[in-house]
């Protein structure tokens, strides 16, 4: 059987993903303690504030000017995944919708015909560092489902099954089914317009944890499927008899089984897979729709709408320091959790 290794890429920043998703990128943040505003409480001087995005430092502020992050900013047109395995986001949006979330939860927002949000970093902890990893993915939305309404929902860390199985060897192999399905454990439900909300579309997002020396076999797909593997934690990984030393996303035939054999240590993968939507894609930056003229009318709505306004005091809004995990939905719904 030939060899179900497509093609092999270097993991760099953003990670390179395939249709239908649009971009992925891994955030790891050793933050410091916080300051008042929540904020680092380490000098942030001469550090490029609203563009730190230097891979060599500990950690960045991003966008952020007073806490790190992302402040307001637009998307239409396809939905944004955030998983955040340490640390903590502060979610505010123009439909009035909040949160906080972390520690393994999922946010899965669908920009649809538009929306305002901010991402921020809160620092929450004035007395011991703050350590922050997240996964953001960008999911496209097919052409008919390009200008629904936002909708905005959590996957709580407690509702996100993991597919646990041992390998012959006794080793332990733990799977997150952020979307998707292995055997018999199935993700949450994805947001309703998703392209991952129709099962024959075989959407799946998967954060695997191999323990050392374990083996475990990714199952197939159908043909045609798009599938990443992205190995970014480890020493060492054998994919389908190739060897892995570097952390590089791997592009697999989805039809295949593919044999995994985990090295010495420990090692971290993501998995995203999925039917691709096979349309045109015209992107700029915040904005993904399918021909320039629909970008242009996005700008000309964003200019004219602020696709609802900003309804918060300052565009790096976070909550405040003693707020648990938490969703307040625009309806006024609110689910709550502890930290």
């Amino acid at each position: 059987m030939s060899s179900p290794i497509k093609s092999i890429k270097p993991l760099g920043f953003p990670w390179q993903t395939q249709d239908p998703f649009l971009f992925c990128v891994h955030h790891e943040d050793f933050y410091p303690k916080g300051n008042e505003n929540m904020g680092p409480a380490e000098s942030i001087a001469g550090r490029p504030i609203g563009q730190d995005f230097n891979p060599n430092q500990k950690w960045r502020m991003y966008h952020g000017e007073k806490v790190p992050g992302f402040p307001a900013h637009p998307h239409r047109g396809f939905e944004t995944v955030t998983i955040v395995t340490k640390g903590l986001v502060d979610h505010s949006d123009s439909l009035g919708a909040a949160g906080r979330f972390g520690f393994g939860d999922v946010q899965w927002m669908t920009a649809g015909k538009g929306v305002m949000h901010c991402e921020m970093f809160p620092l929450t902890h004035s007395q011991q560092e703050n350590p922050l990893e997240l996964f953001q993915i960008w999911l496209n939305l097919p052409k008919k489902n390009k200008l629904v309404a936002p909708h905005f929902a959590m996957l709580w860390n407690d509702t996100i099954p993991t597919h646990e199985h041992r390998d012959a060897s006794g080793k332990a192999i733990r799977v997150r089914v952020v979307a998707g399905q292995i055997q018999q454990t199935k993700a949450p439900a994805p947001a309703p317009n998703s392209w991952a909300a129709e099962a024959e579309h075989e959407v799946a997002i998967w954060t695997i944890k191999l323990e050392a020396g374990a083996q475990w076999t990714l199952p197939k797909a159908s043909t045609g499927v798009n599938r990443s593997l992205y190995f970014y934690e480890g020493t060492s990984l054998q994919v389908a008899d190739k060897n892995f030393t570097s952390h590089q996303a791997i592009e697999l035939l989805a039809d295949q089984e593919v044999v995994l054999q985990n090295g010495n240590t420990e090692s971290s993968l993501l998995v995203l897979q999925g039917k691709p939507i096979g349309e045109p894609v015209a992107q700029h930056g915040p904005f993904v729709m399918n021909t320039q003229a629909e970008i242009q009318q996005a700008f000309m709505e964003y200019q004219e709408t602020q696709f609802g306004g900003w309804p918060w005091s300052t565009y790096e809004h976070v909550h405040a320091r003693e707020k648990s995990r938490f969703a307040k939905y625009p309806d006024g719904k609110e689910e709550i959790r502890s930290l």
